[in-house]
């Protein structure tokens, strides 16, 4: 009778412990703690408790958003209504600029980009 109390005993504790450790991943170079669903966990991916990964500095990620249950929690922003002395006097406008990737053969691309980076849908 002493032996199965024991082993009860030994389980709950076992249990209770891995039930509070969450898992969570973070990356090789990355300073922060990550879902396994996460998008910027494509090229690496280390597993990682969740109270360890706090002890080491690593910060929640602001996209996939781990939070202590596991759980995408989104609240809603309390006040997005923009209000006239809110919004920018002066609009900035995009114009299109010459694509700045190169060829195959070495040239330099000859489309227009309206992106930020600079660079055409292909390149």
């Amino acid at each position: 009778m002493k032996l199965l109390r024991t082993i009860i005993l030994f389980l709950t504790i076992n249990l209770g412990y891995s039930i509070s450790a969450q898992t969570v991943y973070t990356t090789k170079t990355g300073e922060k703690y990550h879902q396994s669903n996460c998008r910027y966990l494509k090229y690496s991916k280390k597993e990682i408790s969740l109270e360890k990964a706090k002890s080491l500095g690593y910060q929640a990620c602001k996209t996939c958003k781990p939070t202590a249950d596991n759980t995408k929690v989104r609240s809603k922003p309390t006040a997005l209504k923009s209000t006239p002395e809110d919004t920018p006097t002066s609009s900035k406008k995009v114009t299109a600029t010459q694509c700045t990737g190169k060829t195959k053969a070495g040239e330099r691309c000859k489309r227009k980009t309206k992106n930020t980076n600079g660079r055409c849908y292909q390149h």
